[in-house]
């Protein structure tokens, strides 16, 4: 019974340090599959995607000291920050056509950061770098 429990034990510090050296990453998400997630997922657990590209739907308000991708319209309409994640866009978007997906469904794709959280710390986090945005129909 005495070795049972000790090999329990191992097998308990084994898990935890595999499971513990096993999230350690590059910051990159190499599958397509594995980049688009959910916006209830990112707000959920926002450290499983901190420091990763990542692909989010969602609803897209472009204004001064306001930009930012929300879950929902309503969630815009009711600022609901807290379901909405800050934007900045790479120099590759061409910035003067932004406008045209202002109060859209859009799809963007950027890299993560849960420890930037937009304009005066309100937002969920922001998705930084974005190199990706399309109308999402």
């Amino acid at each position: 019974m005495k070795s049972k429990t000790i090999l329990f034990f191992v097998f308990l510090i084994y898990a935890s340090f595999y499971s513990q050296t096993k999230e350690i990453d590059t910051g990159e998400i190499i599958s397509s599959r594995d980049m688009h997630i959910s916006l209830v997922r990112l707000i959920a657990t926002p450290e499983k995607y901190h420091n990763k590209i990542i692909e989010v739907v969602g609803y897209l308000n472009l204004e001064f000291e306001g930009d930012a991708i929300y879950l929902h319209q309503e969630d815009y309409e009711k600022a609901i920050l807290k379901n909405a994640f800050w934007v900045e866009f790479s120099n590759d978007i061409n910035k003067k056509g932004l406008m045209k997906y202002n109060k859209k469904y859009v799809i963007i794709r950027g890299r993560f950061n849960m420890n930037e959280n937009g304009h005066m710390g309100l937002f969920g986090g922001e998705i930084q770098n974005i190199t990706r945005l399309d109308s999402w129909h």
